[in-house]
């Protein structure tokens, strides 16, 4: 039988769900307790590297599987063991070390999944510098651009994407001192360095700094809604965030195969796709190609994954290509699904239980958040198109703005913005160089997330919307995702945006723009049909005037329907940067 006719693997069957009894566990859990999950180093210090690789490296785990490196070309699989990835990590800190790097420097990651960029993200952390993972497919300009922000004092690249999108300007940046390529190199070019032949020709042991807890770690670029990307510190505290959220939200058990399918260049791809699974012992399947529906399947399939961390763009992608091609392959392995990047619609966590036998938890973050804040738990009922529940330690609440700050919205079902008690160990210390900016993400002792959302009786919390894609139309506060998931209810829509467009009687009124599913044709038929359905779910005033059909929408890097593109198309507003529009949430 295969998880998609319904029937759980066997280790669904042998395992217990890490977090059992929600309630007792929020009563309670503390983030002392927390911070005892993890090994710790001697004075009370911490290093992010030591407790994903040193402390299994010197243990019962140093042979297991830490990384399993999957090649685009389809070429023999990689496997590096906790010990063998500790010592590769070992062996860049110390070329960090032999180049004269400093700790507390930056050193930023531009590459695809490659194995030694993740011995590069931990030798950097061994050596008690800060690491800034950079998305490769952004183009020259926002590399440079995040390059002259942060100033680091080494680049980690490929050769092809040294001379596609850092060759002609890098000479201009006097801060970045080294650049080391990875992956295959056929030539080193001027002014760069081979770090595989330097890796190859040091010593693989050396010693983890200690590291203070509050010391800097980790560098995100997140976007910011003047067009300038924000530098989003994180500590090495964080790692008790992220182990304790992998533990609980992603229910890692160590021994789990474990895919994340986030590119390491955004936060999920570094603290699920790298340091949670890890600290938490589990395998990591790394795939270096892209999406493509039959592989996934098949990595599923062949690599008996048991937890599965991906975004409801991949989730409704395999949605379009129907149930045969899941039903042909052996799920069975699989134990726990999640989502993240962006709401998940209702409809793909019944297509989860329906192909996959299984339904896809959504949780809530930031990369100012940097854990999982809000999820869907195994042992709790889901409330498909939830965020879920706060993870424990976390207190969320929905508040309103008021003239001396904001006031905690009690009653059930009132929108609000969603914020949270600061307090959790992965909460970012600060934007780099702008300290106002950071001052006003908080009001007193709360976080302001910038998101929109609704508390139910339940204590669920349902994303709502950013506070800049709201709609205000004849008075009635609208989200764009409660309409978008209306209309990918209709069996042909493959994707939908919603945005508000001006109107001189209802101050803005709803459109759609709907993406079809292939082999189906638009027509008026069609969009009087999806009209009627979206009245039907939503009621006259929060359905959209006006549906146009296009081939497809744009995207963000991410994969993010860019709903203020739309806008500016519809408007004649200028689009500006467009890397830079990546919404609110990661």
């Amino acid at each position: 039988m295969t998880a998609g006719q319904g029937q759980p693997g066997p280790r669904a069957q042998a395992l217990q769900p890490n977090l059992d009894d929600y309630t007792r566990s929020c009563r309670e859990f503390t983030w002392e307790k927390a911070r005892g999950m993890l090994a710790g180093m001697p004075g009370g210090r911490l290093n992010i590297a030591h407790e994903a690789l040193d402390r299994h490296a010197s243990g019962e785990a140093a042979e297991q599987v830490a990384l399993r490196f999957l090649p685009r070309d389809g070429g023999s699989v990689v496997d590096y063991t906790y010990a063998a990835l500790n010592e590769r990590a070992n062996r860049f800190a110390r070329v960090l070390e032999e180049l004269g790097v400093e700790p507390g420097e930056r050193v930023y990651g531009l590459s695809h999944r490659t194995p030694d960029l993740y011995a590069a993200f931990f030798g950097t952390l061994k050596h008690g510098c800060v690491f800034t993972p950079l998305f490769p497919a952004f183009g020259p300009g926002p590399v440079r651009q995040r390059v002259e922000i942060g100033e680091p004092a080494v680049l980690v690249t490929t050769e092809r994407l040294f001379r596609k999108k850092v060759a002609d300007w890098v000479a201009e940046t006097p801060s970045v001192r080294h650049v080391l390529l990875i992956g295959d190199t056929d030539e080193t070019p001027d002014g760069t360095i081979n770090a595989a032949e330097r890796m190859d020709a040091v010593s693989g042991d050396y010693p983890t700094r200690p590291m203070d807890p509050e010391a800097p770690a980790l560098l995100h670029f997140t976007s910011g809604t003047t067009g300038r990307p924000k530098g989003a510190l994180h500590v090495h505290e964080a790692v008790v965030t992220h182990h304790v959220t992998g533990h609980y939200a992603l229910d890692l058990h160590p021994g789990d195969i474990y895919w994340c399918t986030a590119d390491p260049g955004w936060v999920t791809g570094t603290s699920y796709g790298i340091i949670a699974p890890l600290t938490n012992a589990t395998t990591l399947v790394v795939d270096e190609a892209e999406f493509d529906a039959e592989r996934w399947y098949r990595i599923l399939q062949d690599e008996r994954v048991a937890v599965w961390y991906t975004a409801p763009t991949a989730i409704r992608m395999l949605m379009k290509h129907g149930r045969e091609l899941a039903d042909a392959h052996d799920l069975s392995a699989l134990r726990f699904l999640a989502s993240v990047g962006e709401p998940l619609n209702p409809e793909a966590v019944h297509w989860g239980r329906k192909v996959l036998g299984l339904p896809f938890h959504d949780n809530w973050w930031q990369t100012e958040t940097g854990g999982i804040m809000i999820a869907n738990f195994p042992t709790l009922p889901i409330k498909p198109g939830s965020m879920g529940r706060p993870i424990p330690g976390i207190e969320a609440a929905v508040a309103e703005h008021t003239d001396n700050g904001i006031e905690l919205i009690e009653e059930p079902d009132r929108t609000g913005e969603l914020v949270l008690k600061q307090g959790w160990p992965s909460m970012f210390r600060g934007f780099l160089h702008e300290d106002e900016r950071y001052r006003k993400s908080f009001a007193g002792e709360w976080y302001l997330t910038g998101d929109l959302a609704r508390r139910d009786e339940d204590g669920y919390f349902w994303f709502v919307g950013r506070t800049d894609d709201m709609i205000k139309s004849s008075g009635h506060l609208i989200g764009p995702f409660e309409v978008e998931s209306a209309l990918l209810e209709h069996p042909t829509v493959a994707e939908a945006g919603v945005i508000g467009v001006p109107d001189e009687v209802a101050g803005e009124t709803v459109k759609a723009f709907v993406a079809l599913k292939p082999g189906h044709e638009a027509d008026e038929a069609l969009r009087r049909d999806l009209m009627g359905l979206a009245r039907k779910r939503l009621g006259p005033a929060v359905a959209p005037r006006a549906i146009e059909f296009r081939d497809e929408l744009p995207r963000t890097r991410s994969g993010k329907i860019m709903r203020r593109l739309l806008r500016a198309r519809e408007l004649g507003l200028p689009e500006g940067d467009l890397s830079t529009l990546e919404g609110g949430r990661e």
